[in-house]
């Protein structure tokens, strides 16, 4: 059992920032390609961890993706350093795509693995951009689940945390 609340992935004190690492991109991922711009896009942002571009094949008006430049392949991979500059970064991107396209909401999709709907193995936010009438729909059943299984489940990641 962990004395510390916090994941071994999480632990600030096993974090090593970028300058203390090694950047790694993969010479045949698209996705690392178009961040070090070797693959043309339309970037709004880049700085030294980030491009944002316009997704070539957007769900609606403004669709971008948050790439780390440092390849992930998903989710599992993402150090908490870089998924809290992410993040930060996706607020700012938001309020600046409210702003510029007057969109009246916003989703922020991220998928892992084929069965989610990951199509490039590379870490990646998408912000879609949601107007009245825009025809996207991420919506899902919703179930029902008995008090039982709940602790079960609750009690199965708590104990991974």
């Amino acid at each position: 059992m962990r004395t510390s609340s916090v994941c071994e992935h999480c632990d600030p004190e096993t974090i090593k920032t970028k300058k203390e690492r090694e950047i790694v991109m993969k010479k045949d991922c698209l996705f690392c390609e178009i961040a070090r711009g070797s693959i043309p896009s339309a970037t709004i942002y880049e700085d030294s961890w980030f491009r944002v571009f316009l997704d070539v094949n957007p769900a609606s008006r403004g669709h971008a993706l948050i790439v780390p430049r440092e390849h992930f392949d998903n989710i599992y991979e993402l150090d908490a350093e870089t998924a809290g500059r992410l993040f930060s970064l996706a607020t700012c991107i938001a309020r600046a795509m409210r702003d510029a396209l007057g969109c009246q909401g916003l989703n922020l999709v991220q998928n892992n693995g084929a069965i989610a709907g990951q199509t490039v193995e590379h870490f990646h936010l998408h912000l879609i951009p949601r107007y009245e009438g825009d025809g996207v729909d991420l919506t899902w059943p919703q179930h029902e689940i008995d008090k039982e299984e709940m602790e079960e489940i609750r009690k199965a990641i708590k104990a991974k945390i």
